[in-house]
């Protein structure tokens, strides 16, 4: 398939909730499939389709070290989160050249439709459980720089608009 295009931070789709997906269709496999490619060719951990400008509750991760290994879900949430919290640099290709550190819980329990439109449920643990999260996120309409300080969050929008400027 191919790597699409990250849309530009203020966009409204990354600020909106995305729709559910019904089914798992060939149409939502090839979303997965370019999704796949695009956190590829980043290289990045995770990608929620809202990402390319596709406004369905769609998102892969890969965390493994050889890569290839990419949980594909349809409509995640998390059931359950530990208590215990890992920080994490995070970024997001929507808003580049910015990144921040946010605490996140350390494992989460998260249900979604796999590739086979079966329900699924599975553990996530360390950076797996970060970018899990990180992505049920942005299908919600939340970025990462959410969860800092008003203050810290104006900060970083705008150190990233003027990287942006000087292009």
């Amino acid at each position: 398939m191919t790597a699409r295009i990250c849309i530009p931070w203020p966009a409204q789709v990354l600020r909106q909730p995305a729709a559910d997906v019904a089914e798992i269709t060939e149409d939502v496999r090839a979303i997965w499939r370019d999704m796949v490619d695009t956190m590829e060719a980043m290289p990045g951990y995770g990608l929620a389709a809202v990402q390319i400008g596709v406004p369905l509750r769609l998102a892969v991760v890969d965390c493994s070290e050889a890569r290839g290994q990419a949980v594909l879900m349809a409509n995640p949430e998390v059931l359950h989160a530990s208590v215990q919290l890992r920080e994490h640099e995070e970024a997001s290709p929507n808003l580049p050249g910015v990144s921040a550190v946010i605490s996140r819980p350390r494992a989460v329990t998260v249900r979604f439709l796999n590739a086979e439109g079966q329900v699924e449920e599975r553990d996530f643990v360390g950076l797996w459980a970060t970018s899990a999260q990180h992505q049920i996120d942005h299908l919600a309409g939340k970025m990462y720089f959410d969860h800092l300080s008003s203050v810290k969050r104006k900060m970083l929008i705008a150190k990233a608009e003027k990287l942006r400027r000087r292009g």
